[in-house]
């Protein structure tokens, strides 16, 4: 391969006002005699020319000697001002399947949007050039994006079966990272930061000119679009041990991910986004339908125990207020049941965050059934118990309907089904 220097096109930042992309095609597995190379591993550098061809090396023997498909290795040059082009430059001369581009300007999410977009390998990848995540890992990471399976993979230090060596330090502030985010932005994956992804081409053709970033927050906006869009994202437990001579500057980094996911939340919050375009063609959303019954059978328990409080409370409190304390019981059940039945989450984390949201949901249920109590005593003011039952009834249908369209897209939207998560569980 020719070590002349080839170098990127620009990257320009695509407005969030982006139009809404063409909705993505059913998901398929690549045939087993795929001609080209089917994954593309880029390695993102900046002055690395001590770690380059240790990693590069070794990287290529893995894959040479455990990936069963062609493959291509890609160093991207973050404007290196040491011997590292030079180093780029003869090793995508001596290593088959090894290639190299140079960017004039420093950014990981710059060199990878670049790598990315020219690449035409189905399976586009990158990990951290210290290699501090386990190769073994590798082909568990891109093995569901090629059988078809999942959209985007990453690697998680934050899931049981990891191994993670590391000073308390970053462990501190890689969880306070990962809960901010699930606080903030409620995504669903567990590890925003672990160098260590995988993207089909044909996912990243669409996500790529919605994320704004080209710094360190790229890998967090890019999963924080996949999953708000439906996309599937699997998980793999890691085995990572903690680079000591690291040069990330955690403080700016830090505040850059703060910026980062202040305009992400606003973008969202604003439907800035075409996130939903961005759905399979699979028909009804992955777990749908279960995930409906699920919540029917709450909703129907709830229901009978709503009226059932309802009528014991009647007589002594009339029937505006016993409405409303029976209703605001049974949203507190209602939305711990549906919280781990329907969305499929455990453990404590979030508790209260989903039952504030949930009783933002009761008052939209009160609105409804006190408002039709309201317009039935207005109409008929000797209206029979029955009566109000059956108001009451028909009002919270309409409720029930809200409440689902509430609980996905509010309260649980990084949950869509208790089997989304594919691999890895959270750490207690």
């Amino acid at each position: 391969m020719s070590t002349a220097r080839r170098s990127a096109p620009a990257c320009r930042r695509t407005p969030s006002t982006t139009a809404a992309p063409a909705v993505l095609p059913r998901r398929a597995p690549l045939p087993a005699g795929h001609p080209d190379p089917v994954l593309d591993v880029v390695v993102p550098v900046h002055n690395e020319e001590d770690d380059l061809e240790p990693c590069v090396r070794r990287l290529h023997t893995h894959l040479t000697e455990t990936f069963p498909y062609a493959f291509r290795i890609t160093v991207a040059d973050n404007a290196s001002t040491d011997r590292t082009p030079v180093i780029a430059a003869r090793l995508a001369h001596e290593l088959p399947g090894t290639d190299w581009i140079r960017l004039a300007a420093k950014g990981r999410g710059r060199a990878l949007h670049a790598a990315w977009t020219r690449s035409r390998a189905p399976v586009l990848a990158y990990l951290d050039v210290d290699l501090s995540t386990d190769l073994a890992a590798l082909l568990p990471l891109v093995a569901p994006l090629i059988s078809g399976h999942s959209d985007v993979a990453i690697g998680t230090r934050l899931a049981r079966g990891s191994r993670v060596v590391r000073g308390p330090k970053r462990e501190i502030i890689s969880r306070c990272y990962n809960h901010l985010l699930r606080g903030t932005l409620a995504v669903g994956f567990t590890d925003a930061q672990c160098g260590f992804k995988a993207v089909r081409r044909d996912v990243a053709e669409h996500l790529l000119p919605l994320v704004e970033d080209r710094e360190w927050f790229f890998d967090t906006e890019l999963l924080v679009l996949a999953e708000r869009a439906g996309l599937r994202i699997h998980e793999v437990p890691v085995d990572w041990v903690d680079d000591p001579d690291s040069r990330v500057d955690i403080l700016s980094t830090a505040l850059a991910d703060l910026r980062g996911m202040a305009r992400l939340a606003r973008a969202l919050a604003g439907g800035r986004l075409p996130v939903t375009a961005l759905r399979r063609t699979d028909g009804l959303p992955p777990g749908l339908v279960p995930q409906l019954l699920r919540f029917a059978a709450v909703g129907a328990a709830s229901t009978l125990f709503h009226l059932l409080l309802y009528t014991v409370l009647r007589p002594w409190t009339g029937a505006q207020a016993a409405n409303a304390l029976a209703l605001l019981a049974g949203t507190l059940a209602n939305t711990a049941a549906n919280r781990r039945l329907t969305f499929g989450v455990r453990g404590r984390g979030g508790v209260l965050r989903h039952h504030l949201k949930g009783l933002a949901a009761f008052l939209v249920g009160l609105a409804l059934t006190s408002g039709s109590l309201a317009l039935l005593h207005r109409a008929a003011p000797g209206a029979s118990p029955g009566a109000e039952l059956l108001t009451l009834v028909l009002a919270g249908l309409a409720a029930t309907l809200l409440r689902f369209l509430l609980l996905r897209a509010w309260v649980f939207p990084g949950t869509r089904s208790p089997s989304r998560r594919t691999t890895g569980t959270p750490r207690p």
